[in-house]
C-alpha cells in the first residue's frame, strides 16, 4: 500500500520545539526554518498520523516520499519508526538548509534522497513509493491537481480544511486536531 501525506515551505533555521516524536530517533530535536512560509507539523498531530499509521501496518519497511517537507519532519518520524527509505521534496532554500543538516544530524544520509524542486513537477516521476506526506503552504488550493498526479495508494493530506476525495480516491477518514486537518485518502483499485 502507498501513502501520501503533505508538508510545507520557507528563512533560517533554528532548533525551535520541534522533535520526532517516536522510534529509533525519539526526542530527538529537529531544525526547523523561520518564518510563515513553511506550516510545521506539530508533535501532537505526528504522533496522531502516526499512531494511526502504524496500526494499519503500512510504515514499517516502507518507502515514503515527504512533499512540501520542510524540516522533514514527517519523513524522518517515518524512518524513526521503521520506514525504509525517504524521498523529500523542497524547494525553499531555508527550508532546504534545515531540511539538510537534520538528515545529517541523524545520520540518515544512505536512507534520504533530496530534491529541490518544485512538488507538482516532480511528482509525475515518483515510483515505487509506499508512503508519502503532504503538507502544502498555507492556503494551498491544488489539491486535485495534486492528486491527479499521483500515484499512490495511500495519500495523507495536511491542510486548513478537510480535502475532498478526488475522483480515483476515498475518504478514510478526516480529523481536526486545532487548526489542522489531517485527511487520509486511499486511491481505489
Amino acid at each position: 500500500m502507498q501513502m501520501i501525506v503533505a508538508s510545507g515551505s520557507s528563512t533560517a533555521p533554528s532548533l525551535a520545539g520541534m522533535r520526532v516524536v517516536s522510534g529509533e530517533f525519539g526526542g530527538r530535536k529537529l531544525m526547523t526554518p523561520e518564518g510563515t512560509t513553511t506550516r510545521p507539523t506539530t508533535d501532537k498531530v505526528r504522533q496522531a498520523v502516526f499512531n494511526s499509521l502504524t496500526s494499519m501496518g503500512v510504515v514499517e519497511g516502507a518507502v515514503v516520499a515527504d512533499l512540501y517537507a520542510g524540516s522533514g519532519a514527517l519523513g524522518i518520524e517515518a524512518l524513526s519508526r521503521g520506514a525504509e527509505k525517504c524521498l523529500f521534496v523542497e524547494r525553499d532554500r531555508s527550508a532546504l538548509h534545515a531540511l539538510r543538516g537534520n538528515i545529517a544530524a541523524l545520520g540518515l544520509d544512505d536512507r534520504a534522497a533530496v530534491y529541490a524542486t518544485d512538488v507538482l513537477a516532480w511528482v509525475p516521476a515518483m515510483r515505487g513509493v509506499d508512503i508519502a506526506f503532504a503538507d502544502p503552504p498555507y492556503e494551498f488550493d491544488g489539491w486535485h491537481n495534486l492528486l491527479d498526479k499521483i500515484d499512490a495508494g495511500l495519500v495523507v493530506a495536511e491542510s486548513d480544511d478537510p480535502v475532498e476525495p478526488h475522483h480515483g480516491y476515498t475518504q478514510l477518514r478526516a480529523r481536526r486536531y486545532g487548526r489542522t486537518w489531517v485527511t487520509l485518502l486511499e486511491r481505489l483499485a
